[in-house]
């Protein structure tokens, strides 16, 4: 029986840093398969479940890290592999924009889930690669009343509701008008404009990008001009931000079911030569935000930013001299939670003071990582820069 791809890379037993190479390896292998060069933005789901305060949704900052891996690529075709719970629609907005003005063509694959503004961004694409395991989602906006979460798009037609019913001489009842009590008319067309949002970047570039070269439909053969494709464009808008008709804004929509709403889909998954790298690349992300601190990946065969989660804040052993030239904190490893006592030099010290302290503490890593126990690498370049700030003073390597 043939190994799994998880299976063969937990058996080689590669550190954060050897599943990165094997990232950047696996990226140069798509490109030349397809021709193309590929970016790599992945966010970890998980981690934001054990870390508190961990933000993974699609924010600007998100496309100024974008915008500066790829202003100076001289390319004509981009990948874009998406992994996303969502996020901003802005951001959503200026990411797309900015692809499609420096490149010539813009496809977007997906091997895990890519929701919310990750599937309005993926709806901009000049063709969407998914394999079987890939999932968009609905794209109605999801917005707090009071202590909820909601769907604006339940929420706006809840409100047209009570106002015919209003209008049809039928008083509130006081759930009902607590309800709407809670939010203002300037915070309802929030609300209603998001969700249009929403509705009009997906009319806007459907046909603009994925119907681009859509010459005749399929099964008939019959002509297809820009009135057609606005038209489906706007049918496909009104499924996807029906959250009645998918109950769940977390729904995993799969290529059938995007097939049924009148979206064509290149299935990754029959084209071998071509899978067998998505879904190693898509392993080694998995297995590269289970071994390290990472929470957010912008890769590309060139260069590579990795946003990592700051472990648990470093506690100082005592009451410790803020001037002194060396002090010891502890890290706790987030994912087993052992600790990891280091010690810290802001300056020359004694030799026999350091092979004292290095009896009883590992001294800050120049790398700035550590690789725990249980085989988690944690990125302390946060906690270098915390201490330098509060502290004013350089760590000596």
């Amino acid at each position: 029986m043939k190994m799994s791809l998880l299976s063969e890379y937990i058996n080689k037993r590669m550190s954060a840093t050897d599943l990165q190479g094997e990232l950047k390896r696996l990226v140069q292998l798509y490109n030349k398969a397809k021709k193309t060069y590929l970016l790599i933005y992945a966010v970890d789901f998980e981690k934001a479940a054990f870390i508190q305060g961990l933000n993974i949704s699609l924010v600007m900052n998100d496309y100024q890290v974008i915008h500066e891996l790829l202003r100076k690529v001289e390319k004509q075709k981009l990948d874009f592999y998406l992994e996303t719970p969502g996020g901003s629609g802005e951001a959503a907005e200026e990411i797309v924009n900015f692809l499609h003005n420096k490149f010539d063509s813009v496809d977007f694959l997906i091997a895990g889930e890519a929701k919310s503004a990750g599937t309005l961004m993926a709806m901009s694409a000049d063709e969407i690669y998914m394999t079987d395991s890939g999932s968009l989602g609905p794209i109605d906006a999801q917005i707090r009343i009071g202590r909820s979460i909601v769907s604006a798009f339940d929420y706006v037609n809840w409100i047209d509701e009570k106002r015919k019913e209003v209008e049809a001489g039928s008083p509130l009842n006081a759930v009902d008008a607590a309800m709407l009590a809670q939010i203002s008319p300037g915070e309802y067309m929030g609300v209603f404009h998001a969700q249009e949002f929403a509705k009009d970047k997906l009319k806007e570039w459907l046909p603009k990008y994925k119907f681009k070269h859509w010459k005749e439909t399929e099964t008939r053969k019959m002509p297809v001009d820009d009135v057609y494709k606005t038209q489906r464009a706007e049918e496909i808008a009104k499924k996807m931000i029906d959250h009645s008709a998918w109950r769940s804004h977390g729904k995993s929509l799969k290529i059938s079911d995007l097939a049924e709403i009148g979206l064509r889909i290149i299935n990754v998954d029959e084209q071998y030569g071509l899978s067998e790298i998505v879904y190693r690349i898509k392993t080694v992300i998995k297995l590269l935000f289970g071994s390290s601190t990472y929470f957010k990946i912008f890769l590309t065969e060139d260069e590579h930013i990795m946003k990592a989660a700051m472990p648990q804040n470093p506690v100082a052993n005592n009451a410790q001299n803020i001037q002194a030239p060396v002090i010891e904190i502890n890290v706790n490893c987030p994912k087993c939670g052992l600790r990891h006592p280091l010690y810290v030099k802001f300056g020359p010290i004694p030799k026999n003071l350091e092979e004292q302290m290095s009896k009883l503490a590992k001294k800050f890593p120049v790398d700035n990582k550590i690789q725990c126990q249980c085989s988690f690498t944690m990125d302390l370049t946060a906690i270098r820069n915390q201490l330098e700030n509060q502290l004013g003073r350089k760590i000596v390597d």
